[in-house]
């Protein structure tokens, strides 16, 4: 039997990297390889990230379910290190020299050890960038964390103020004395309870694979492939996801998996694909997301309202959203918001490198009748571009705070993970 390999330290610092790849370059979801080795998806997402190790049983599995040998899966090819050194290439803050992609095989040959070095430096550079992305956003949307911290300053405050009192006031009554100290004793016990508790809190904090809110949840459901068998946790994960599904029942009805199929070898064209079987461009692209036929494997959908909050996120293969409410301006369906009944092609290129084409439509409907109020709502169809990015792409990134996009004339707000210049934009 193989022996029982660590992918967290050395040589084979990378193993599971190497498992992604596998799986994403045969188009299979994380939870499907999960079950089918008999462990979670949320365990298989930690050993992809390289934060757990793999047994020698567990490697076997993998391999057999990935159509691999495990030597070949453990030891890696050189291809895996050659998308590493690129993936590291890829992060906007290089520097002004930027590096020699065309020698990276020959760097590679020439310096394996170097080579391994700085890929678990970024891997570990993009782990930290991720932990700290999840600690901002805790720190800016979770409601007890702010009532806590609310606490702690406002415990702070008093035994301060009190403090502040008894000193600088002279002489006090020895009853005013007194009061004072039971409140500096009462602040202090507060600030000491509610401080043990923010830090349990803290410490109770996960890096990846817990949603935090219900649309969170149901997206990781979506990503499950919508089974109704998987138990939603709260009331309105569970609302939410019985409407997404009775649409998708309702577009499955419209328009089934064979006839998708049928128009999509007789044209790849979205809109001119809709116009020929008379059906909304909306209808064939969230299809499209749905059935992930050949050509279109990993691509996603958002979905906004003409507030501009995405009411529908199906993250596609390779495209990093950020947490609910926060969104990019420059993504191309906020564009679509003034083009109603129009389909716009763009490409996109995200901070990691990867290419994007994408398609965005906007529709309106007036439920209410002649007299009621237009609603809108914009789909974007994202499909994953192999090889660079186009030209024409527009550099565009998941969030304000969480982009290292320095230069980008739509900034709103600093950027946690980079020094930022000069404000250039509104």
């Amino acid at each position: 039997m193989t022996p029982a390999r660590d992918s967290g330290t050395g040589p084979n610092v990378l193993l599971g990297t190497r498992i992604r790849e596998r799986r994403m370059a045969q188009d299979r979801r994380q939870s499907d390889v999960a079950r089918a080795v008999g462990i979670s998806p949320a365990y298989l997402n930690l050993i992809e990230h390289n934060r757990r190790p793999v047994s020698a049983e567990l490697l076997e599995k993998l391999a057999a379910e990935l159509q691999i040998t495990p030597e070949e899966l453990s030891e890696g090819r050189e291809e895996v290190r050659i998308a590493a050194l690129r993936e590291a290439a890829a992060h906007p803050v290089v520097g002004d020299s930027p590096p020699e992609l065309e020698q990276l095989a020959e760097f590679l040959a020439r310096y394996p050890g170097w080579s391994e070095l700085l890929i678990a430096q970024s891997r570990r550079a993009a782990s930290l960038e991720r932990q700290l992305v999840d600690m901002s956003d805790r720190m800016t949307q979770d409601p007890y964390l702010l009532t806590t911290m609310h606490e702690v300053l406002s415990a702070v405050t008093s035994v301060r103020s009190t403090a502040a009192i008894l000193v600088e006031d002279g002489e006090v009554a020895p009853e005013w004395r007194d009061r004072f100290h039971a409140n500096l004793h009462q602040d202090s016990q507060r600030l000491s309870v509610t401080a043990q508790s923010l830090v349990a809190y803290l410490d109770s904090f996960e890096a990846e694979g817990t949603a935090a809110s219900p649309q969170e949840e149901v997206e990781a459901w979506l990503a499950d492939g919508a089974d109704p068998a998987i138990q939603l946790s709260s009331d309105a994960a569970r609302q939410m996801a019985a409407g997404i599904g009775q649409r998708l029942a309702r577009d499955r009805q419209m328009l089934p998996d064979q006839a998708l199929l049928d128009g999509l070898r007789a044209d790849r064209d979205v809109v001119a694909l809709a116009a020929r079987l008379d059906l909304p461009v909306d209808l064939v692209m969230r299809r499209i997301v749905d059935l992930q036929p050949e050509g279109f494997a990993g691509t996603g959908l958002l979905v906004c309202d003409a507030s501009g909050m995405l009411t529908l996120r199906r993250a596609a293969k390779g495209f990093a959203l950020p947490r609910p409410g926060d969104s990019c301006a420059l993504w191309p369906l906020f564009q679509a918001l003034a083009a109603p009944q129009v389909a716009l092609a763009h490409h996109v290129v995200t901070t990691e490198g990867r290419a994007f084409a994408t398609i965005s439509h906007s529709s309106r409907r007036q439920p209410l009748g002649l007299h009621g109020p237009w609603l809108t709502e914009v789909t974007m169809l994202m499909i994953p571009l192999d090889g660079p990015a186009p030209d024409d792409a527009l550099p565009v990134g998941p969030a304000c705070r969480i982009c290292p996009r320095s230069d980008c004339v739509a900034r709103r707000e600093p950027s946690i993970l980079v020094p930022q210049g000069p404000r250039t934009g509104l």
